[in-house]
């Protein structure tokens, strides 16, 4: 049996943080897909909400120490890591304390979204390619969970795309309904860029904040699939109007078995 590697990035998973569809979707996938054989990897942050000696979370020195470029600014990532419990499934967060040392995640108990996303955007996603590139371990399938990740597919068809370790890595991106009404600050595209990224591939990310990332995954994913079942009017709208085709519902976590055996193999899409 080919024994594929499933990087999985996501802003939570549980039982470590648990505030939407897409911890348990990830939890549960990634757990599957380890019990079929597949090498896992999940990356997330570390938030202020999640206690580090409660989840036995601890320091990987070997991986820390990288500066991730954001905009004028230079920050550290460090890496920490902890098992779910019963799954023997290795989780690797993301931490730096300018992006994730708050309690809350998006939005202030007002429901306002917070000022520094941005930034968390920018860093979370530079950060999640620069720690697999540390790792040295070569991913076959990026699967991509939720907004926050929404830059990984882009940047794996520009910046990374002649970088040996993703010479044949696919992306898939799941997309979930979490859109929010919201605009990052006019200085996002200094933050998100780097190398090879044209500027014009970027301006979306200065409008409707949620459906400008959408429409960046979609182009330059390999494969985009429809992460639960139901959406809102506005995230249902955007799946209508994609210009690409969303894969349907998989409600069965086996079913991505035999998806991801099926992408390794096709062409990737070159934007």
């Amino acid at each position: 049996m080919e024994k594929l590697r499933i990087l999985y990035v996501a802003h939570e998973i549980a039982p470590f943080l648990q505030t939407s569809a897409v911890a348990e979707f990830v939890r549960k996938l990634s757990a599957t897909m380890q019990e079929k054989g597949m090498e896992i990897r999940v990356l997330v942050p570390r938030f202020g909400s999640i206690n580090e000696r409660r989840n036995r979370l601890h320091e990987v020195v070997r991986l820390s120490g990288i500066n991730i470029t954001v905009g004028e600014e230079e920050k550290s990532l460090v890496i920490k890591v902890a098992s779910v419990p019963n799954a023997k499934l290795q989780i690797y967060f993301i931490d730096n304390d300018d992006c994730f040392h708050g309690k809350n995640i998006f939005f202030d108990p007002e429901n306002n979204f917070l000022p520094d996303n941005d930034e968390k955007f920018a860093f979370f996603c530079k950060g999640a390619l620069e720690t697999v590139r540390k790792l040295s371990w070569t991913p076959d399938i990026i699967h991509c969970n939720d907004w926050l990740t929404g830059l990984i597919p882009l940047y794996l068809k520009t910046t990374y795309r002649k970088d040996p370790l993703f010479k044949n890595t696919k992306c898939v991106f799941s997309i979930f309904d979490s859109y929010f009404n919201a605009q990052f600050k006019e200085n996002i595209l200094d933050k998100a860029r780097m190398n090879d990224i044209e500027e014009d591939l970027l301006p979306a990310l200065q409008k409707d904040v949620y459906k400008g990332i959408m429409d960046i995954a979609f182009q330059y994913s390999d494969l985009v699939t429809r992460g639960q079942e139901d959406y809102k009017t506005e995230t249902n709208q955007i799946l209508i109007n994609a210009n690409r085709e969303i894969h349907s519902f998989v409600n069965d976590e086996f079913d991505y078995y035999e998806l991801y055996k099926q992408l390794h193999h096709e062409p990737a899409i070159v934007s």
